[in-house]
């Protein structure tokens, strides 16, 4: 096996750490640390004090080690971001294992996806760099596509919808920024019912009372017309309807093809 801190880029050195990793260390282990330990401790810190204040300093810090302890485990931040994403990559349940067709298994999919960008909002800032496929993402892709499996879609046009909707699940993360932890999907499969909706309410009001005296909204008809209506700008409201004409026009393609 390549030793990841003799390869020679990040990138080869993370894939080398996650296809044909020893959890032990190449020059020896450390107190008993493993490579696993050190990506669970370094998503604690990541989700106890957010993205920007993961280091290779703080995960020793709180593993109770020297930092040049897990230099022989991960070579530097870029490698341990990749092990971190792949570690949250997968869930309990595959997305070709839910039940219903296709169009419920993807309207599943999209729900997990949102749940744990909710719970690991740190992966999108990390997902912004360039992914390193681990065996957990690869098996996930591998699973998504089997949704798919007797639609008649070419297999370029699986992988598109695939990536298409995971691109609107967490474009839709990014644009609600750390607010979208408490931004509800509804009712899909396995969703945590009023997990956060209740301060999201309060939230809005608040932000419409202190609208309505500061703003003639008669500026804005057509905005206006909406708000009589009963529609809520930047509440979340768009996971729904946004998921749900993405998933008609796949739904479209998908009766083209077996037509």
């Amino acid at each position: 096996m390549t030793d990841p801190l003799t390869a020679s880029t990040p990138l080869e050195r993370a894939l080398v750490l996650l296809w044909g990793r020893d959890t032990r260390g190449s020059r020896g282990p450390a107190r008993g640390l493993t490579l696993d330990r050190i990506v669970e401790a370094a998503i604690e810190v990541a989700e106890r004090e957010g993205p920007a204040a993961m280091s290779l300093r703080r995960v020793a810090a709180r593993l109770g080690v020297g930092v040049a302890s897990l230099y022989t485990y991960v070579p530097g931040r870029a490698e341990l971001e990749a092990l971190m994403l792949d570690a949250v990559a997968i869930g309990r349940t595959l997305p070709h294992e839910w039940p219903g067709d296709w169009r419920a298994k993807l309207t599943a999919l999209a729900h997990d996806d949102w749940r744990e960008i909710r719970r690991h909002p740190w992966v999108l800032e990390l997902g912004a760099a360039e992914q390193v496929p681990g065996p957990n993402m690869l098996r996930w892709l591998d699973s998504a596509l089997r949704i798919f499996d007797g639609t008649g879609l070419s297999e370029t046009e699986k992988l598109s919808a695939i990536e298409t909707v995971d691109a609107y699940v967490r474009g839709l993360g990014r644009l609600r920024g750390q607010g979208g932890e408490r931004v509800e999907s509804g009712a899909g499969p396995g969703a945590a019912s009023g997990d956060g909706a209740e301060g999201t309410a309060e939230d809005t009001k608040e932000r419409d009372e202190v609208l309505g005296r500061l703003v003639d909204f008669g500026r804005y008809p057509a905005l206006s017309r909406a708000l009589a209506a009963g529609g809520t700008p930047y509440s979340g409201a768009p996971f729904e309807f946004g998921l749900e004409r993405l998933l008609d026009g796949i739904e479209q393609l998908v009766l083209r093809r077996s037509a």
